[in-house]
């Protein structure tokens, strides 16, 4: 069974994963959820075309965001305790396209900003080192485009990458994403939510 929630400042209904679990504070606007053990949302790109198994069993919350121009942006924070642990700002279209900007935890023990597109099968492309257990994350759609953008403070903003994604109807869900892919589940916080259907100014000014 799946679950509806409102979160102030989004203008759109988002729908929880079946077995996935959401708490919305409507005061403050905080998100939380529990990554369940062993889930992710990856498809390995060194398996052979016949041999390839989706993984796709992470807790999403997912929405429809009005068309045109946008950006939704968060305050990720997630209790690491194993290897690709992450907090994720989801887009997708099915299950062989979408992308995902994560907050997760390296190999080397390290926090850090991770992008992932997947077109039939997934790219993985590391950011940058986080000193501390939160970040700010933000995706935005310019026009038939989408850019990933990380921040340490929320003010000055980060090109983490542009791109497309095969989506002829120019219909995308959009939302939030737990995974804790090799350990027992992490808690997740998505604080400080705010979704505007303004336009991204340039990719690469910071702003």
């Amino acid at each position: 069974m799946t679950t509806a929630h409102h979160i102030p400042g989004i203008p759109f209904e988002l729908t929880a994963s079946a077995g996935s679990s959401w708490a919305v504070d409507l005061a403050t606007g905080t998100v939380r959820s529990t990554a369940l053990p062993r889930t992710d949302i990856f498809i390995d790109p060194a398996a052979s075309p016949l041999e390839v198994q989706p993984v796709l069993d992470a807790a999403t919350l997912l929405g429809s965001p009005p068309a045109g121009d946008f950006q939704l942006s968060a305050r990720v924070s997630v209790d690491f305790a194993a290897t690709f642990d992450a907090g994720v700002l989801l887009l997708w279209i099915d299950d062989r396209h979408w992308a995902k900007l994560c907050f997760e935890y390296s190999p080397d023990g390290e926090p850090m900003v991770v992008s992932v597109v997947n077109r039939g099968v997934s790219d993985d492309a590391n950011g940058f080192v986080v000193d501390g257990r939160s970040v700010w994350l933000r995706v935005s759609r310019i026009d038939h485009a989408f850019a990933y953008h990380a921040s340490l403070d929320g003010q000055a903003w980060r090109l983490i990458r542009s791109f497309a994604l095969d989506d002829p109807a120019g219909a995308v869900a959009l939302g939030l994403e737990a995974q804790s892919p090799t350990g027992e589940g992490c808690a997740v916080a998505f604080e400080q939510v705010a979704f505007t259907s303004s336009r991204l100014g340039d990719l690469r000014d910071g702003s």
